[in-house]
């Protein structure tokens, strides 16, 4: 591999990583985080996801989550300035699957349910009933995330297959 590629090589990897690791994290949320919460008495489950949504705004993760759509973002305009090339529609269907069906998802539908409950107070009687409609809607939303986190990692393995 000449060494003007090697950077397109790593920094995909990286991405294929990034994409996996971050579908990981939904796909546990997914298969048994909330179904926990939802099993538990409403207030302890909306404070327990009340604690989750602040915990999770660490460096760590959204290093994780926030780098890995930046690195997309950088795919993606090399992707469209190279088309030609062999890699290029899998790193743009790639890169446009995470930035859009991972990080889009999660600003126009997730985030959204987490700033609405965390104004709530876990006991009371408005809390309660957003919660039902919480769980269901924000776990459907989780699975687009994790499928589409899923979907981006394959194209990015696929596209290193063909760098």
């Amino acid at each position: 591999m000449p060494p003007a590629d090697t950077w397109l090589f790593a920094l995909t990897f990286l991405t294929a990583l990034g994409c996996a690791l971050v579908a990981g994290i939904f796909l546990a949320f997914s298969s048994f985080v909330m179904g926990a919460l939802a099993r538990i008495n409403p207030p302890a489950g909306i404070a327990a996801m009340q604690s989750i949504n602040v915990v999770v705004l660490n460096p760590l993760f959204l290093g994780l989550f926030m780098g890995t759509a930046l690195a997309c973002a950088v795919l993606f305009v090399y992707a469209v300035t190279h088309w030609q090339t062999p890699a290029a529609l899998c790193l743009a269907a790639g890169s446009f699957c995470y930035v859009v069906g991972t990080f889009g998802v999660t600003m126009a539908f997730n985030v959204p349910r987490n700033n609405t409950l965390a104004q709530m107070e876990p006991a009371s009687a408005e809390a309660a009933g957003f919660w039902r409609g919480y769980v269901s809607g924000w776990t459907m939303w989780n699975h687009v995330r994790t499928i589409a986190g899923l979907v981006a990692a394959a194209l990015l393995v696929w596209a290193l297959v063909r760098l």
